[in-house]
């Protein structure tokens, strides 16, 4: 598929694998995208996962007939866009690799190759002919070793991780459609968020650095190739990487038999009435990190938790860890949770709390067995973020 005269798409979309990285649901799949420049030299920018390798080749194959790949450019080392190094080697056996002294040994580790590799630096360039390629290194992006492929020529960013998002790419892979990005946008969010979010410092140095490039496509490994959209795309990840916040709560909750979530719908409700943008997440029925996109987005947390052997509910217990990982701070907070006969959680929350330097806005609610509204005074807790 050709993205212009001289680049080519040659990414696939994955839609049987339910989990990414063995721990996030991908409800609407999502693709590995690979990318072929042609010119006198041909260069290939990353490659995909293992389990597409025949289909990869043949890609490849119906783009560039015969052709010898002259160049495997590897931006970033993590197996769903490197897994097929040693495929490309086996089919165009004088393949060079070009990538960064860091990536270099990732590639023997989980690949096994150790000859005609080109370790390049930032800034360097690599001449295809009438296009060029220029790399820039963007550590923590979300690995060490990440790097960035620009071609001038083109205006395009080949930008690995970076800008990605789940769900499949469009049939037509460029974000043609004028809505698109509106498509796209919540699972951006929540892949950023599950992927990238702990790396916001590395992504503002990441995005100042690339600030004055004119860019025109963004090629990234998962989801459309972005040319329409690329001033939100561009804002989206400066937010999300700043903390730029909304006003409004993720409220999240596990329950053991339902007394925990009662009190979660009942904030819920008096929120609503409120008009203050609400979004709740049972942890027990979806995994975290559709409650940890809304953490990125909201200024406000609320959290509930039963007491579960005097420590909170093991969905919950991984939330908060999961925060924590993601160096999340600065949002106002409140607990709430319930008990059978000796009632720890919400005090546990408070302090988990203190530790991210959250902003505890009430001392929270911890009611005994069974819900019921007058032992609850879910209208306290939502008054608290009025």
């Amino acid at each position: 598929m050709k993205l212009s005269e001289k680049i080519r798409y040659v990414g696939l979309n994955d839609t049987t694998t339910k989990l990414f990285e063995h721990q996030w649901t991908i409800p609407y799949g999502v693709s590995y995208n690979s990318y072929l420049i042609v010119d006198e030299k041909i260069a290939l920018i990353d490659t995909a996962a293992a389990a597409c390798r025949e289909e990869f080749l043949e890609k490849i194959k119906d783009e560039i007939g015969t052709r010898p790949i002259d160049f495997l450019v590897v931006n970033h080392m993590e197996p769903d866009h490197s897994a097929l190094q040693q495929a490309i080697r086996e089919k165009y056996p004088d393949c060079e690799i070009v990538t960064n002294a860091k990536a270099v040994p990732m590639i023997e580790g989980f690949q096994g190759i150790k000859d005609n590799i080109k370790v390049i630096k930032e800034g360097e360039t690599l001449a295809l002919g009438e296009t060029t390629l220029q790399f820039f290194m963007v550590p923590m992006v979300h690995w060490p070793e990440t790097m960035v492929t620009w071609c001038p020529e083109e205006k395009t960013l080949f930008s690995g991780d970076a800008f990605g998002t789940f769900k499949v790419a469009p049939e037509c892979v460029i974000d043609s459609k004028s809505d698109i990005f509106n498509e796209y946008e919540s699972e951006m969010r929540r892949y950023y968020s599950s992927i990238v979010g702990k790396y916001g410092g590395p992504v503002q140095t990441a995005l100042k650095k690339l600030s004055g490039l004119e860019i025109s496509r963004i090629c990234s490994t998962h989801g459309p190739v972005w040319e329409n959209s690329i001033p939100q795309v561009l804002e989206m990840y400066d937010r999300l990487s700043a903390s730029r916040l909304e006003k409004g709560v993720c409220l999240v909750y596990g329950s053991m038999y339902g007394n925990t979530a009662k009190a979660a719908e009942a904030i819920r409700a008096q929120l609503t009435a409120m008009n203050i943008p609400v979004q709740i997440h049972d942890l027990c029925e979806e995994d975290l990190s559709f409650a940890l996109a809304d953490v990125f987005k909201y200024d406000s947390l609320i959290v509930g938790s039963p007491t579960y052997n005097a420590g909170l509910f093991p969905p919950v217990s991984a939330f908060m860890e999961a925060l924590k990982a993601r160096g999340v701070k600065n949002r106002k907070f409140a607990a709430f949770g319930s008990y059978s006969w000796a009632g720890t959680s919400v005090k546990i929350l408070n302090n988990l709390a203190a530790e991210m330097q959250f902003e505890t806005v009430h001392d929270g609610i911890s009611f005994a067995q069974g819900f019921a509204p007058e032992k609850f005074a879910a209208d306290q807790i939502a008054q608290s973020f009025a």
